[in-house]
C-alpha cells in the first residue's frame, strides 16, 4: 500500500494524508529549532550597575543587606521576540543564598535592551560567613554571586515557541556605600547555561 507500521491497514487517502501531516510537523519542528533555538545572535545579559548600602554580620550569625542592582537584557536579534515568563534573581554570599526576588514578566522586542532592577532587603541568619565577611570588608568589595533562573518563549513574526528555561551566573564585586579609596562598580556579564524545554 506505499504506508508502514500501523498505519498500512488504513485507506490509501488516509495513509498519505498521515504521512504528509508528519512530513509538515518535521519541517516546522526543524524550522522553529533553527530559527529559535539556534538564534544569529545569542540573548545577553549583565549586570550595568550595583548598589550595596547595608551588608553587615552580626555576632549571631544575622546578615543585614540592602543590594540593588541594574540587570541590563540584551536581545540583539533582528527577527526575534523573547517573551520572558518567569524571572527569578538569586543573591548568594560565601555558597550561602541571602535571598531572592521575583521579577515582573514582560516581552522583549527585536535588538532590543530592557533594564530590570531587583533589589535584595532584608537579614537572614547566614552562619560561617563571618571569616569571608572580614576578608571582604578588609578588601573593601564583598563577592556576591547572583543567579537568574529565566523561562522563556520566542516569537518570529506568527510563530511561538514553547517555554524554555535557562540558568544565569553574575559574578560580581560590590564595594559598601561608597568608598573612594575601591572604586566604583565595574560592569559583569552574566554567564548563560543552554536552553532546556520545560
Amino acid at each position: 500500500m506505499g504506508c508502514f507500521g500501523i498505519i498500512c491497514c488504513l485507506p490509501k487517502c488516509i495513509c498519505q494524508m498521515i504521512v504528509s501531516i508528519l512530513i509538515a510537523l518535521g519541517v516546522i519542528a526543524l524550522a522553529v529549532w533553527f530559527f529559535f533555538l539556534h538564534p544569529v545572535n545569542p540573548l545577553k545579559i549583565h549586570v550595568e550597575g550595583a548598589s550595596l548600602t547595608q551588608f553587615n554580620v552580626t555576632d549571631n550569625d544575622m546578615l543585614h543587606y540592602n543590594l540593588a542592582l541594574a540587570l541590563n537584557l540584551r536581545n540583539p536579534n533582528k527577527k526575534i521576540g523573547v517573551y520572558y515568563d518567569q524571572i527569578e534573581a538569586r543573591a548568594f554570599y560565601n555558597g550561602q543564598r541571602f535571598d531572592a526576588v521575583t521579577l515582573t514578566p514582560f516581552y522583549q522586542g527585536h535588538k532590543n535592551t530592557t533594564v530590570l532592577h531587583p533589589v535584595f532587603s532584608g537579614q537572614r541568619l547566614s552562619p560561617s560567613v563571618q571569616g569571608k565577611y572580614n576578608q571582604d570588608k578588609a578588601d573593601g568589595k564583598f563577592n556576591i554571586l547572583v543567579q537568574l533562573y529565566l523561562k522563556r518563549r520566542f516569537k518570529a513574526g506568527l510563530f511561538k515557541t514553547g517555554k524554555f528555561t535557562t540558568r544565569g551566573k553574575c559574578e560580581i564585586e560590590v564595594p559598601l556605600g561608597s568608598n573612594p579609596a575601591v572604586g566604583g562598580f565595574t560592569p559583569v556579564m552574566c554567564r548563560l547555561d543552554r536552553l532546556h524545554m520545560g
